[in-house]
């Protein structure tokens, strides 16, 4: 480089540093953020003990929660009672008062059970004396002479189960003995002896079973088709479905366990089930009283919560609105009105909805009622604050405009403000009615009515998450077709197309 050169850059340099020392601190700009960035991460993975959670967290049986919300189980359980006999129950389930699935395979016969029931004979009835010294209170240990002697009854020819084969799928089976159970998972079995009470594991037990302590319960896991348990005196089975079970009927209609096409035909030909009313009224209201999912119940709950934070919504917008005008420095020229106005939209907005809920709730009772009330004092204090943000930015030249042609000042707010501000006050209302149909559903679980509520109850018993899911989804659906219908709105209004 030529010494004209340099002293030509020098000289540049002389005239512009400012440009090169921006562009020098704009380079180092964004290792300074990456590390920092860094920092942060690291430093938050520390304090909240992430690494620590992550480690201890139940992921089994989160997994088993999310396969609830998705699919249903049917549980034979087989108990085993002392003289070898078995019996087989299927509890509460989806399958009705007498199931009788392919997919178990049960070998029964003949054989004289004990029964311990004894036969009254009544003996001959002596008067008894009290004796000196006796309380009636506390009789002797004596026998009564009323009391009827008992004869043994002889054992009776019941049909048990000596042998049962559960198929989960086409690879995964339990095979149930009165004196052993065979696991087959693809290749692999577990043999498995039970006597005296105890379940003792032929050989090495394969990953997918677990025992705690010899002589223990063995669970057997067969991933998403589902699990085993097997004690010494029962084998349980829980072979697990995709879909949600009984959904439109329940084991107690008539229309249970028909297929769909047989139904349809019943609703539209068929003879009538019940003579008081038709197929198909019958049909509806067996879906609507269904006892596990309980549709009509859900509904209502859901209309509930949509009317709650409409109504909230709808009353919040139109209190907030004189409010906001009060509260604008630029349209009421009164220092200590505006102030007082913000400070009480600060008070409404700072306490939150779900804390409001629970005041309500104390005050009014469980009932939508207090989540209404909830929404409305939440939103009247956020979209006061916006509305009268908004105010303070209009254009004035458009007020001066009105007030120029002499018009009075109650008309000026209404020609020269309110159509500036109008679809901006529409849109955000329409965002929080959206916002609110899923807070109604928080504010629901502590006591504020609808389908929070009937959510909150379904989780907490942890035992049916297919309603968990049942519900959510409704709500999934309802916010969609909101923020549509909203999105539409606020795209009319601010005259553009939607997206």
């Amino acid at each position: 480089m030529s010494a004209a050169t340099a002293d030509h850059l020098e000289a540049v340099a002389l005239r512009h540093g400012d440009v090169l020392r921006a562009s020098a601190a704009k380079a180092r700009r964004l290792p300074v953020i990456l590390l920092g960035l860094f920092a942060y991460i690291a430093f938050s993975w520390w304090f909240f003990s992430i690494g620590t959670v992550l480690a201890n967290a139940k992921w089994d049986i989160a997994g088993s929660y999310l396969a609830s919300w998705v699919s249903y189980e049917v549980r034979p359980e087989f108990r085993i009672a002392s003289d070898g006999s078995m019996t087989l129950s299927y509890g509460r389930g989806p399958l009705g008062a007498d199931p009788k699935p392919e997919w178990v395979k049960l070998e029964t016969e003949e054989k004289a059970v004990a029964n311990p029931v004894a036969a009254a004979v009544p003996a001959p009835a002596v008067a008894a004396k009290p004796k000196a010294g006796v309380s009636f209170m506390m009789p002797d240990a004596a026998p009564d002479a009323n009391q009827s002697a008992a004869t043994p009854v002889a054992p009776q020819m019941r049909k048990v189960v000596t042998r049962a084969e559960v198929m989960l799928d086409g690879s995964t089976s339990v095979t149930v003995e009165p004196t052993r159970v065979i696991a087959r998972r693809g290749s692999d079995s577990l043999a498995i002896n039970l006597a005296a009470g105890r379940a003792e594991p032929v050989g090495a037990l394969p990953g997918w079973a677990e025992q705690k302590r010899a002589g223990e319960k063995i669970i057997l896991s067969f991933g998403a088709t589902g699990w085993a348990e097997v004690s010494g005196e029962r084998v349980t089975v829980r072979n697990r479905f995709f879909g949600w079970a009984n959904f439109l009927f329940d084991t107690n209609s008539p229309f249970f366990g028909k297929p769909y096409s047989e139904v349809l035909r019943l609703i539209i030909s068929g003879e009538r089930i019940d003579p008081g009313r038709s197929n198909l009224a019958l049909a509806w209201n067996n879906i609507c009283y269904n006892a596990e999912w309980q549709h009509l119940d859900v509904w209502t709950k859901l209309l509930q919560t949509i009317v709650m934070a409409f109504a909230g919504t709808l009353f919040a917008s139109l209190v907030a609105l004189p409010l906001a005008f009060i509260a604008a420095r630029n349209i009421t020229h009164q220092g200590v009105l505006n102030q007082a106005t913000k400070r009480f939209f600060d008070f409404l907005r700072s306490v939150d909805m779900f804390i409001w809920a629970l005041f309500f709730t104390r005050a009014f009772g469980p009932g939508p009622l207090s989540g209404m009330f909830a929404i409305f004092f939440t939103d009247t204090g956020t979209l006061g604050k916006l509305y009268s943000e908004a105010l303070e930015n209009i254009d004035d030249k458009q007020r001066e405009g009105v007030r120029s042609l002499g018009a009075s000042p109650l008309a000026v707010q209404r020609y020269g403000v309110v159509p500036q501000v109008l679809p901006v006050f529409a849109s955000q209302a329409l965002y929080f009615w959206e916002s609110n149909t899923r807070s109604a559903t928080i504010i629901g679980a502590v006591g504020a009515g609808g389908i929070g509520l009937k959510l909150w109850e379904a989780i907490r018993t942890n035992s049916n998450w297919a309603n968990v899911a049942y519900m959510v989804l409704l709500l999934l659906i309802v916010v969609f077709v909101f923020d549509t219908i909203s999105n539409a709105l606020r795209s009319r209004l601010i005259n553009r197309r939607p997206d």
